[in-house]
C-alpha cells in the first residue's frame, strides 16, 4: 500500500470520457485509483499480456497492481514508472493538432465521412506536425490492442508523442488501456451483465469509428500487422488470478473475457 497526498496529483490533458479518474506522480512513479470499477486490473492484465508479444519493452506502459490510500480512503488502482526523459513532455495528438491550427483534432477528424480517410488523416497530419516516420504503424499496435482487449475509450486525448528537450519528437509507450476489459461495473457493464452479448453489441470504439472490429480492419488494410501474442487461455489465467486484491467473481469475469478474445482473434495469439 501507498499513501498518496493532494501534492502528487497529476492530471493531463481533459477528462477522460469514462470520468475523472485519480492520478498521482510520487517519485518516479504514475499512480491510477480505480473510478469506475476495476480499471487497474485491466491496466495490469493488458500490459501484461503485452508481454508475451513481439512489442519491444519500451513500446508499451507496463502496470503494476497497488493499493492506495488517499485522504484516508483506500483504493485499488495500478501504477507505472515514469518514461519520460529529463526534459521530455508529453503531447496528446489532441494538443499538438491545435497548436499547429488552433482547431479541434478529433472534431476535424469526424468531418470527413469515409473512416479509411479518417485513419489517413491522424496518420498523415500526425507525421507532418511530428516529423516521425511510420506512424500509421504505431496506429496499427495501438489499435490492435484496442480491438483485442476492448479499449472503448482512446480518443485523440490519450494517444500521444513526446517533445524531447531539443523540440523533436518521438513514439510514446502505448498507455493509458483502463477502459478495456469491459472494467465499467459501475455503469456501464455491471457484475451480472451478460458479458458476451455486451462485447458483440455494446463496446464502441472512439478513435475514428465506433466499431472496434471495423477500426482493425482498416488499420490493416492501410498499415499492416504488427503484433503477435505467444499467450493463450493458461498464460491469462495465471495473470489474472494473481491479481488477488480484486473479488474472485471479477477475476473469473475477465478470464472468460480474455479467452474469449483470444479465440476470436486466433490470428494474433500463438
Amino acid at each position: 500500500m501507498i499513501e498518496l497526498f493532494d501534492t502528487d496529483r497529476f492530471e493531463i490533458g481533459r477528462a477522460s470520457s469514462k470520468g475523472n479518474q485519480l492520478k498521482w506522480k510520487a517519485g518516479d512513479y504514475w499512480y491510477k485509483a480505480d473510478s469506475t470499477g476495476y480499471e487497474g486490473l485491466a491496466e495490469y492484465v493488458i500490459s501484461h499480456m503485452l508481454t508475451y508479444s513481439d512489442l519491444e519493452k519500451e513500446e508499451y506502459v507496463l502496470y503494476g497492481l497497488e493499493t492506495i490510500r488517499y485522504k484516508n480512503k483506500v483504493m485499488n488502482g495500478c501504477k507505472s514508472q515514469n518514461f519520460l526523459n529529463d526534459g521530455e513532455m508529453l503531447i496528446t495528438l489532441e494538443r499538438l493538432y491545435h497548436n499547429h491550427t488552433g482547431r479541434s483534432f478529433y472534431s476535424d477528424v469526424y468531418l470527413i465521412k469515409d473512416h479509411v480517410e479518417r485513419l489517413k488523416y491522424i496518420v498523415d497530419r500526425t507525421e507532418e506536425m511530428s516529423g516521425i516516420k511510420d506512424f500509421g504503424i504505431y496506429m496499427s499496435k495501438i489499435l490492435t490492442i484496442d480491438t483485442v482487449f476492448l479499449n472503448e475509450d482512446r480518443h485523440l486525448h490519450n494517444i500521444a508523442v513526446i517533445r524531447k528537450r531539443n523540440g523533436d519528437y518521438r513514439l510514446c509507450p502505448v498507455f493509458d488501456c483502463g477502459a478495456g476489459l469491459l472494467s465499467d461495473t459501475g455503469m456501464d457493464y455491471p457484475q451480472g451483465t451478460d458479458i458476451y452479448e455486451a462485447m458483440r453489441n455494446e463496446v464502441k470504439a472512439k478513435t475514428f469509428t465506433e466499431d472496434l472490429d471495423e477500426q482493425l480492419e482498416i488499420a490493416e488494410k492501410l498499415y499492416g500487422s504488427h503484433i503477435h501474442i505467444n499467450a493463450g487461455r493458461k498464460e491469462a489465467e495465471a495473470i489474472i488470478t494473481a491479481a488477488e486484491m480484486y473479488d474472485e467473481a471479477i477475476r473469473k469475469r475477465v478470464i472468460d473475457i480474455v479467452v474469449s478474445r483470444i479465440a476470436k482473434f486466433g490470428y494474433l495469439f500463438c
